[in-house]
């Protein structure tokens, strides 16, 4: 019975799209050029070598049917699992804009290495089960396409492919009209992907990108004296003064990136990236846990900075076990921008400066398609969901504005300045740390206002939209 009313649900919800002028999936591919024979050189020392560290549980077929219920989810699986409407609903983000479908008109740019054999047909899997329009897909590899291999370097390929479908499908729940523009680079070498950014920055491939990778500041040999370092940092100054808002994750191995001293992530910890860190979201469809819940209510009941390895805060029992902790540490290569120096009380540039839901124990579900039997929706966690996911809502204030935001951090932080409008625009999330349990590992608490962990918290779409765009008519009723 619950599947015929999801199936019917589903159905309604894409006459209302087609409504909206919504169409098929619409999907191109270009590539520019054959993979360079720099990428493997892995003798170069002045080579970054970037990494994701998405996290994946895969779901079982009965919480499918079920239409993942976050109450369900937490009573057979230990984990709340979260669609679309859920984060729709618990950060206020609009559907419509001005009539038009959130994010129409604007154009994302997500860069990734290898990319995934099947991201369109995952991302078209995604909008079915979720009643979301057919994405405006578009995939661009200036370096060149690689094979898709799983067995390559152990695996190497399969977490770029998990992250490529976790980055696409989470922007176009957010942003469900804007354009998607995916570019891979054939390795993730820095000389590949500063290739694959500035090709994005210099064709203006969006008024937003997101990177949902980094390197610990300490394995950057050289520093700030990295050229490869400087030629991102170049990248990123230019992309701002073009008007492009820049994301990346702050990392999910605490403040300390594994290691036993305070370690920042890069490009995250670059002045003219927002850093975004993650948190434990709690909506109020996790209050009642019962195999046979139904609700997916996403109405908001809190937040803590995400640190599995923390017992007071690791939610559902941590039946699971421990998966990460957000990143969040001051850099030891940047000095802190004049928008950020106050607020941090730190003389070197400190991510996080906001944050978003990234723990695997309150996921977000994505389908990946490449996986042979195990093809099917997974629980997914880590900043690798925070940094898109600012990205789609800073499309959807784009839009919202007329205009592309630019560099954020200075608007965010001049509204945070404010007690009204921190209240209004953001959630304060006070509880938790970010240090992991070895015992000389540090880390940092969150607290009011300002913290490492969690930035200046995460986002009250409505708010941001009223302080930054106030003429705008939002719409919270999914077509």
């Amino acid at each position: 019975m619950k599947s015929v009313h999801k199936k019917n649900r589903v159905a309604t919800r894409r006459s209302s799209w087609a409504a909206l002028g919504a169409g098929a999936l619409a999907l191109s591919l270009m590539v520019l050029g054959s993979p360079l024979e720099s990428s493997a050189a892995s003798g170069n020392d002045s080579t970054i070598v970037y990494s994701v560290h998405p996290i994946a549980i895969q779901a079982s077929r009965s919480l499918a049917a079920a239409g993942f219920a976050p109450g369900s989810c937490i009573a057979i699986a230990g984990l709340a699992c979260y669609g679309p409407q859920t984060f729709h609903t618990a950060y206020q983000v609009p559907w419509t804009i001005n009539s038009h479908l959130a994010g129409t008109g604007e154009q994302v740019a997500i860069v990734d290495a290898f990319g995934s054999p099947t991201v369109a047909q995952d991302l078209s899997v995604f909008d079915s089960e979720f009643g979301l329009p057919p994405a405006d897909l578009h995939i661009y590899y200036p370096t060149g396409k690689v094979p898709f291999d799983p067995n390559f370097q152990h695996g190497l390929q399969v977490g770029w492919a998990e992250e490529t479908s976790l980055d696409v499908q989470t922007v176009h729940d957010l942003a469900p009209g804007a354009r998607i523009n995916l570019i891979v680079a054939s390795s993730p070498y820095g000389n590949d992907l500063n290739v694959a950014e500035r090709f994005a920055v210099a064709n203006h491939l969006g008024n937003v990108m997101t990177m949902s990778f980094g390197s610990p500041e300490s394995a950057i040999k050289g520093g700030g004296n990295n050229l490869q370092l400087q030629q991102a940092d170049a990248i990123y100054r230019q992309a701002s003064s073009q008007g492009i808002s820049v994301f990346a994750s702050s990392g999910d191995s605490g403040a300390s990136n594994g290691g036993a001293f305070a370690n920042a992530s890069f490009p995250a910890s670059d002045p003219s990236v927002t850093a975004v860190g993650g948190t434990d979201l709690f909506v109020a469809a996790d209050n009642n846990p019962s195999a046979n819940s139904s609700s997916t209510d996403g109405t908001y009941s809190g937040e803590t900075a995400w640190n599995d390895s923390y017992p007071a805060t690791c939610p559902f029992g941590c039946s699971q076990g421990t998966f990460g902790a957000t990143g969040g540490a001051p850099s030891s290569v940047f000095s802190a921008s004049s928008y950020q120096a106050a607020v941090s009380g730190l003389s070197m540039r400190s991510t996080s400066d906001v944050s978003f839901n990234a723990s695997v124990y309150t996921a977000t579900m994505i389908y990946l398609g490449f996986l042979g039997a195990n093809s099917s929706f997974y629980f997914f966690g880590g900043t690798s969901e925070a940094s898109p996911s600012w990205a789609a809502i800073t499309a959807d204030l784009d839009q919202a504005a007329g205009q592309g935001m630019g560099l954020l951090n200075p608007k965010l932080y001049a509204l945070a300045a404010s007690p009204s409008t921190y209240s209004q625009d953001f959630h304060d999330v006070s509880i938790g740390n970010n240090q992991l349990p070895f015992p000389s590992a540090p880390g940092y608490p969150a607290g009011a206002g300002y913290d490492l962990p969690t930035g200046l918290g995460t986002p009250i779409v409505s708010g941001l939209m009223k302080s930054l765009a106030p003429s705008a008519t939002l719409s919270f009723i999914q077509p």
